[in-house]
């Protein structure tokens, strides 16, 4: 549906971001920072979703207090977690006319720092790159990915190294991560 020569616009919504349980006002990403991995993914990906390409989400950086309590109420796991995502679509295309000038709404992505933080550390490489893979990992579940056995985890995992690899950052994640 995607015109071809029209390239993906994204709008990225920052809602607030806790570092060690504190709101601040900067994220370790510039907000354009983000308006261009959710491009560029999303060009990759080609959804083809809207005829105009324009889409938005919602990314929430927070802490594992909150994320928390989001898992404990709509995953019924009363932990804290890495990332959700709450895709505003729940079937393969809108089934409805939806008008061409606005920007098809893909849902939520919220990111507990404080778990990436640690999982960065554990990891041995930044934080920018493990808040990269958990959006990268919350972009596919709102376009429909799932991991519900090892072979569709491993499509996805290899997937959001692609996504990875194509902003710049390193691809050491499949290997790590499994």
């Amino acid at each position: 549906m995607k015109l071809a020569d029209q390239p993906v616009q994204v709008e990225v919504s920052i809602q607030d971001i806790f570092f060690e349980s504190e709101p601040v006002s900067e994220s370790p990403i510039s907000v354009d920072t983000w308006q261009d991995w959710f491009s560029r993914w999303l060009e990759h990906l080609q959804p083809n979703l809207t005829a105009t390409g324009a889409y938005e989400l919602c990314l929430r950086l927070t802490n594992d207090a909150e994320i928390q309590s989001l898992n404990a109420q709509y995953r019924h796991k009363d932990q804290p977690t890495d990332v959700l995502a709450f895709a505003a679509l729940e079937v393969e295309a809108p089934q409805f006319e939806y008008p061409a000038e606005i920007p098809l709404y893909l849902g939520d992505i919220v990111i507990s720092v404080e778990t990436a933080r640690s999982q960065a550390q554990q990891e041995g490489h930044s934080l920018q790159q493990e808040l990269a893979w958990l959006s990268a990992h919350g972009l596919l579940h709102l376009l429909g990915w799932d991991h519900p056995d090892d072979n569709s985890l491993m499509a996805m995992l290899s997937m959001q190294e692609t996504l990875l690899r194509s902003v710049g950052l390193g691809t050491q994640y499949l290997t790590e991560k499994t």
